[in-house]
């Protein structure tokens, strides 16, 4: 028997998003709870997927099935798909299990031709069947038959300019008949044949449409960004139009049951009179907000207060609704869980957990890392003085600077190159994501707070004003004109997506802070997860910031970072340029207070927190200059003769001692602690530092708690000798000091050897650190400079690779050195702290998986704390 592919709406439920996709879901679950939903059927998934692989053809009794329900919806309603006096129309939409806004394909008023448009007219009006036949053509010809929306645009705009109206319901009859007869033409030009006037092969077209929306670049371009498998499918519904345009008693809108961009609890969205539903979303016409459609259609506004209400409650979320008014009755079109910044997140689930809709556990479910990251985002100075140009509708919060561009293609080409660029265009389309993505925010003289660019903006995270009528974008000469004033494609402007104001030039930023409900949520996280979380940090100022974001001590604080500052660079390159340890020494001497003076504000700003230094890590080398600079100003002196003078001397020995340290590779070369076990006077020094500015503290009452890690071991001796010479520095500096210093010494396994012996290292070490960035390289063979700059943006196309082993942790190789360094540590010292300090640190799965591994901590970037906490504790909510 073939498999049952189409499902009537009274046949699903909210539970069936894998089968009928996240609208048939909806609508099936708006059924079966009374809602007045328009009539209809869904067809599954899973008869997407069947269809992909057979080679884009229905699969074995799909199309008698969906002939059957054709004549269930025409005996239910009393109308015949194709008849001349009563035709049946259909609306179909596309509908995955994951919300993809605008990513997908739809078709509206399928069924018209020029006798059903007749009949139509009869029953409704003239002018409104010749709108809709007009709009049927337009969509069928985009989606179905692939058509530029923009050959169809210019007709409109013709018209519109040509009857001296502004808005296509003020064209009349005649200027309708002209369209439709101007977009007949356009499409048989286009295709070589008439358009299609079957009913019948114009749903079963429209259906193939769908199916093949799920492959279209930007339904893949969506599906990448956000990590939805491409074997989900999409659903395709197929439901009797209502009509918004019918009447000035008629509309249709979009709303949501809060505020999508800062969370606050009422109705919040727009309509529009006389429209049919993706004249909103489109973003062509400016829409009305919501509250106005009290004083339009007051019974109207009723009904859709009382079922926002209802379907809230229902879900126990923040609903984004679709609906249509027809001469005064409402029509439930969809209901999903709404998109929202990261503000909005945070404090609808908040605000949720305190109004008792749902628990703790639930809240911190819905707020995602990502969304954690975004609250961090910049804002406008508020003492900025830039020149406020033009003020549209605050789509999506965040500020974002950039060079204009006028499409997405050029913001995409720019965007991967490192530039900042402002995607700024009339109104945006689906077809717009890659440029999206790549660009620092989204400005449009058209559309409103629920519109494409709207939505999917706030869904990415990226700043976003629409609807920014001041500004007349002329696409062809790549120009906007604003108060007079023009500006051309390169020229830079800001904008604050919180306030809607666009700013000529570069606006200055302020940083973020976290406080209110977001350090409501991020306790609830902390009360969860069992991975503490440490921060990265190289200055007192660093480690500052990660406190104030709820750091529980510094993992990772890198020296070298120290020796690069101007007043000590040249004192360490004097050190490197030693002829003998007495004058290495001499150097180390002048270099001990400036490593004193950094360890002392890094441990004071972390005062009864755990601070883990690691000594000098990468070869010195670095430390010099550029080889073939060095050369060229060592040739050029000595052509103007001053080869006697002290400036050469000094900068020949400097080319000499660089090219001497030179490595064929220097990842794997003389650094870390090879370093300290060939000049120990190095790590001397630092162990001193060290436990110097420890006593410092002691002595005004700071809790200071240094730890020090030994770098890239790969052998157990390679460490005791290091243990050694560090104890050996704390007890002089104790016995000096008269101090009682703690003394923790551990190391960073980030070679695979250093893994698999780490049952042998674990006795000389208090801690282990796996340091995942140089772990991966090691791991892989590959440099990470050249991999990403060479080939690994390919492997990832390719699939080769699933995700950058330099982003997210390679589970099935890294992960099971971690795993098997972990256990062999342990089998030997059960109580040694283990962490990791790689960029992994992070980044939400990597934690996950350290959760998963019983790490203790991971320790990343101070921006990044925040997003580690909430991370661990959905990893320990997975566990439960």
């Amino acid at each position: 028997m073939p498999e049952k592919y189409v499902y009537r709406f009274e046949e699903g439920s909210k539970n069936d998003r894998a089968r009928l996709g996240g609208k048939g879901a909806s609508l099936a679950e708006m059924t079966r709870v009374g809602l007045p939903v328009p009539p209809g059927f869904t067809v599954s998934a899973s008869a997407c997927n069947a269809y992909n692989k057979l080679g884009r053809e229905f699969p074995e009794g799909l199309e008698d099935d969906i002939w059957r329900e054709v004549g269930v919806l025409e005996e239910r309603l009393g109308k015949r798909l194709g008849d001349g006096e009563n035709p049946l129309l259909v609306s179909v939409r596309s509908g995955a299990a994951v919300s993809m806004p605008g990513m997908m394909d739809t078709v509206l008023n399928l069924g018209l031709n020029p006798t059903t448009r007749d009949g139509l007219g009869a029953r409704a009006g003239r002018r409104f069947a010749l709108d809709c036949h007009r709009r049927f053509i337009q969509m069928f010809g985009n989606v179905v038959l692939h058509m530029e929306h923009s050959a169809f645009e210019e007709i409109m705009q013709s018209a519109r300019e040509k009857a001296g109206v502004s808005h296509d319901h003020q064209l009349s009859e005649g200027d309708l008949e002209e369209i439709i007869a101007r977009y007949l033409e356009i499409v048989e030009r286009h295709t070589g044949k008439p358009f299609p006037v079957d009913p019948r092969e114009q749903l079963i077209l429209a259906i193939r449409a769908v199916f093949d929306s799920w492959e279209n670049p930007r339904a893949k371009v969506y599906r990448r960004i956000n990590q939805i498998s491409d074997d989900l499918g999409t659903a395709v519904n197929v439901q009797a139009m209502v009509f918004g345009n019918l009447s000035p008693q008629s509309g249709t809108g979009v709303l949501f049951t809060r505020n999508p961009n800062t969370g606050e609890k009422l109705l919040y969205g727009e309509y529009l009179t006389q429209a049919q539903g993706e004249d909103v979303v489109a973003g062509i016409r400016t829409p009305k907000e919501i509250s106005a459609l009290k004083e339009d259609i007051p019974a109207a506004y009723a009904q859709v207060e009382k079922v926002a209400a209802l379907l809230e409650q229902h879900y126990s979320d923040m609903q984004d609704i679709e609906f249509t008014i027809e001469d005064g009755q409402l029509y439930m079109l969809q209901t999903r869980s709404g998109k929202r910044s990261a503000r909005a997140a945070v404090k609808i689930a908040v605000d949720m957990v305190h109004e008792r809709r749902i628990g703790k556990e639930e809240a911190l479910r819905r707020v995602t890392p990502e969304q954690i990251d975004q609250l961090l985002h910049r804002g406008v100075d508020p003492d900025a003085q830039n020149e406020v140009i033009a003020k549209g509708l605050p789509a999506s919060p965040g500020a974002a600077c950039g060079r204009i561009v006028f499409d997405a293609d050029t913001a995409e080409k720019l965007g991967r190159v490192g530039e900042k660029v402002l995607l700024v265009r009339p109104e945006t389309a689906p077809d717009d994501i890659h440029g999206i993505v790549l660009a620092q925010g989204v400005l449009t003289s058209r559309g409103g707070m629920t519109c494409h660019a709207a939505i999917v903006a706030r869904g990415m995270g990226k700043p976003c004003i629409v609807g920014c009528e001041a500004l007349k974008i002329d696409l062809g000469r790549r120009e906007l004109q604003v108060g007079g004033r023009v500006l051309k494609e390169n020229d830079v402007l800001s904008i604050d997506g919180a306030s809607g104001r666009v700013f000529l030039g570069e606006v200055p930023m302020v940083e973020p802070e976290l406080g209110g409900e977001s350090a409501e949520i991020l306790a609830w996280a902390d009360a969860v997860r069992r991975l503490g979380v440490m921060a990265n940090a190289d200055t007192p100022e660093d480690a500052e910031k990660a406190r104030a974001f709820g750091a529980q001590g510094v993992g990772l604080c890198r020296t070298e970072h120290m020796f690069m500052q101007p007043d000590r660079l040249p004192v360490v390159q004097e050190m490197i340029l030693a002829l003998s340890e007495a004058e290495r020494r001499a150097a180390l001497d002048r270099l001990l207070p400036f490593q004193e003076g950094d360890f002392y504000g890094i441990l004071k700003a972390m005062h009864g927190l755990p601070v883990t230094i690691r000594l000098l890590d990468p070869p010195l080398h670095e430390f010099l200059p550029d080889v073939e600079e060095l050369a060229v100003e060592v040739a050029l002196l000595k052509e103007r003769g001053g080869q006697g003078g002290g400036e050469y001397r000094t900068k020949a020995d400097l080319l000499r001692k660089a090219r001497a340290l030179a490595e064929f590779n220097p990842m794997l070369g003389f650094r870390g602690c090879r370093l300290g076990l060939i000049y120990p006077e190095i790590y001397e020094m630092q162990a001193r530092a060290i436990f110097q500015a420890t006593a410092r503290l002691q002595r005004e009452g700071v809790d200071a708690r240094p730890e020090v890690m030994i770098p890239l071991v790969g052998d157990p001796k390679e460490l005791e000798i290091s243990r050694r010479l560090v104890a050996a520095v704390h007890q002089e500096v104790e016995s000096e000091t008269g101090a009682k210093i703690p003394l923790k010494v551990g190391t960073m396994l980030e070679v695979p050897r250093a893994c698999l012996l780490a049952g042998e290292i674990a006795p000389h070490a208090d801690f282990f650190s796996f340091g995942t960035n140089d772990l991966t390289q090691t791991t892989f063979g590959y440099s990470r400079d050249d991999a990403e700059a060479k080939f690994l943006t390919r492997y990832l196309e390719e699939k080769v690779l699933a995700e950058n082993p330099f982003a997210v942790l390679d589970q099935a190789g890294v992960g099971q050195l971690v795993t098997f360094g972990v256990a062999r540590g342990r089998a030997v010292k059960p109580e040694i702290k283990v962490g990791i300090c790689g960029e992994h640190g992070g980044e939400p799965k990597s934690i996950a998986f350290c959760h998963q591994t019983g790490l203790n901590y991971v320790s990343c970037s101070p921006y990044r704390v925040p997003i580690a906490r909430l991370s661990a504790a959905r990893a320990a909510l997975e566990d439960d």
